[in-house]
Parts: structure tokens; C-alpha cells; sequence
């Protein structure tokens, strides 16, 4: 009776110590897989204008594709008042997030004060400012190069010789386009003529559409769509247009020629990486959206692949080249643009 308790006894201590013995391996493995797989970084979007919102849209699509590729848990807030941004900054600081992206136009102060108080946070904003400290980085859609091939393609398109450029506020970031769109179209054309109105909105497309309206009416045939509404004035109109940041013609196909691409996941994707390696520090991102970066393009001609003027698009090309190998520079000029009509 003894014999056979001990044999049990000593049977059910093997078969125990091998249970635990493989449950460590299997747990082994188990931390194994998960040292293997990266923690998602959190990641909050604050913007002060809807989603659908051209420049906003870059910044909101590869962050979503981050998010897609299971490198970040991303959250966002949209159409923020600039007298609510400082609290929905903090808001998300205080709940852990570990990357907040935003923009720091007409809140640089209250969006810098934010930093200072959560040094644990790592910001990327947009702002036409240097970046500060340890964990205020700041980042802008530097599309000059593609922004002067379009203008090349305009002033090539142009009969009227008269281009109408609608812009939202006359800041560097927007300012630096526009010169860089009209030098280009002062290479084609060098009598070309414009007209520059800025409507004082980011997003107010009735506004925009009336003032390209009043520039058909002077004598544009081809408008700068800098701002959404731009584009429906001179599709009912008749006339064509160049796109900014987005390609919009699959919604106008028979009316934007060409436009000059956004693309912010070089950007994003050396935040996540530097936040995820502890290496996050105040830096400008800028360079990023360079087209040796590939942040940004030209867009294809697509529907007015055959309607270009085939010495143009040759032109066009080869500046292109020229840009991407850095034997042509674009010039960054952030003055304010002026009509010469």
C-alpha cells in the first residue's frame, strides 16, 4: 500500500514538474513573440479644420496608414476653436498619449507652453517657427519643387496669358508656393500676368469659389486652387485648374491640368521611429517633404496627359530630373505674392 501511494505520489510529481516545465517553455515563447513585436505608440491628431480638409487630409491619411500597419493606436480631434486648442493639447497629454501631431499657426505660444509643461510628450507641429526643446518638433509641407512644375504646366496651358491664384492667409507656408508655382510659370510664359486674392479662411469654399469668379471675369483661364472651391469655379466656368497638397482630378477631370502632391508619411514615420527609440527631440521635419524624400511629387497628368503640349511636358520633365538630382533649386521665397495686373 506504501509502495504503490509513493509510486503515485512520485508519478504525479514528474508528470507536475513536466507540466510546469512546458508551461515555462510555452511562456517563454510567449514573451519571445511579444519582445518580437514593437508596443504601438499613442498618438493623438488636434486639428483646427475638418478632416476633408486638403492639408489636413495628408497629415490624417499617414497617420492612418500608421495605424493601419499596427504602429500606433492613433486618436483625433477635428475643427477645434483656436480658443479650445491649448485645453484639448493638455486633455490628451494628461491621458498618456505619447506623440501629439498638430498645428501651431496663431497658437504658438499657448501650443509651446503645452510642451514645456509635458516634457514626456513628444509634439510635432506645424508652425513657420524653429522647433524648441526636447520635444517640440515642428514640420510644414515644403511642395515648392512640385509647386513650380505646375506653374510651368499653367504658364504652358495659358492662351489669356492671365493665371488667378487663391489663397487662404499670406503665411510663409502658403506664400512660399504660390512664388514657387508663379516662377515656374514665368519660365513658360515670361509676360505671364496674375492675379492673388487670399480669402482669409482655411476652409471656406463659397468664399473661395466667388473670388475665382472675379478672376474669370478680369481674364483667367487658369486658376491656382490653393483652397478648395477654387476648382468648382472653373469647372463651371469652363476654365482649368491647378491643384495643392491633393490630386482632386478624379472629381474634376475635365478641369485640374495638373497638382503638386503632399505626402506626409516621411514625416510621420521618423516621429514614430524616434519616439519608439527614446531618440525624439526638437527638430525640423521640413526637409522630409522635399522631393528627394519623397514627400512630395507631381502629380500625373492623367485625363490631360494628351492635351499638354509635348515641349512643355519634355520641359517639365526635365526640370523634374534636374530637382531630384539637385542640379536646379528651388527657390523658397516666403514673402507675400503680389498681382502684376
Amino acid at each position: 500500500m506504501g509502495v504503490s501511494m509513493g509510486r503515485t505520489l512520485g508519478r504525479r510529481v514528474f508528470l507536475a514538474a513536466a507540466g510546469m516545465m512546458m508551461g515555462a517553455i510555452a511562456l517563454a515563447g510567449t514573451g519571445s513573440d511579444a519582445l518580437a513585436q514593437p508596443a504601438k505608440i499613442k498618438v493623438a491628431g488636434v486639428y483646427t479644420v475638418p478632416i476633408e480638409q486638403q492639408w489636413v487630409s495628408r497629415i490624417h491619411k499617414a497617420l492612418k496608414e500608421a495605424e493601419g500597419r499596427g504602429e500606433i493606436e492613433y486618436v483625433f480631434a477635428e475643427s477645434v476653436a483656436t480658443t479650445d486648442y491649448e485645453r484639448v493639447l493638455r486633455q490628451y497629454a494628461e491621458g498618456g498619449q505619447q506623440l501629439i501631431v498638430a498645428e501651431a499657426f496663431a497658437i504658438e505660444r499657448p501650443a509651446r507652453a503645452v510642451a514645456k509643461d509635458y516634457p514626456k510628450t513628444a509634439f510635432l507641429m506645424a508652425s513657420s517657427f524653429p522647433a524648441a526643446g526636447n520635444n517640440f518638433s515642428v514640420f510644414d509641407n515644403y511642395i515648392q519643387e512640385p509647386a513650380y512644375l505646375t506653374g510651368m504646366i499653367a504658364g504652358a496651358m495659358s492662351k489669356t496669358g492671365v493665371i488667378g491664384m487663391v489663397g487662404g492667409y499670406p503665411i510663409p507656408e502658403v506664400n512660399r508656393l504660390m512664388n514657387a508655382f508663379m516662377e515656374g510659370a514665368k519660365e513658360a510664359k515670361p509676360d505671364i500676368k496674375f492675379m492673388v486674392s487670399f480669402i482669409g479662411s482655411w476652409f471656406d469654399p463659397p468664399k473661395a469659389k466667388e473670388a475665382a469668379f472675379a478672376m474669370i471675369d478680369r481674364g483667367a483661364d487658369i486658376l491656382y486652387a490653393e483652397r478648395f472651391g477654387v476648382s468648382d469655379a472653373a469647372k463651371e466656368r469652363g476654365k482649368l485648374a491647378i491643384g495643392n497638397v491633393i490630386d482632386t482630378q478624379p472629381q474634376y477631370p475635365d478641369t485640374v491640368v495638373a497638382s503638386a502632391l503632399w505626402h506626409m508619411e516621411p514625416t510621420i514615420s521618423h516621429a514614430i521611429t524616434a519616439v519608439r527609440d527614446g531618440k525624439f527631440v526638437g527638430e525640423d521635419y521640413g526637409q522630409f517633404s522635399l522631393m528627394k524624400f519623397k514627400g512630395s511629387s507631381l502629380s500625373p497628368l492623367g485625363t490631360f496627359e494628351d492635351k499638354v503640349p509635348g515641349d512643355a511636358k519634355a520641359k517639365v520633365k526635365e526640370r523634374e530630373e534636374q530637382i531630384r538630382s539637385g542640379a536646379f533649386t528651388v527657390k523658397v521665397n516666403n514673402d507675400e505674392p503680389k498681382s502684376s495686373m
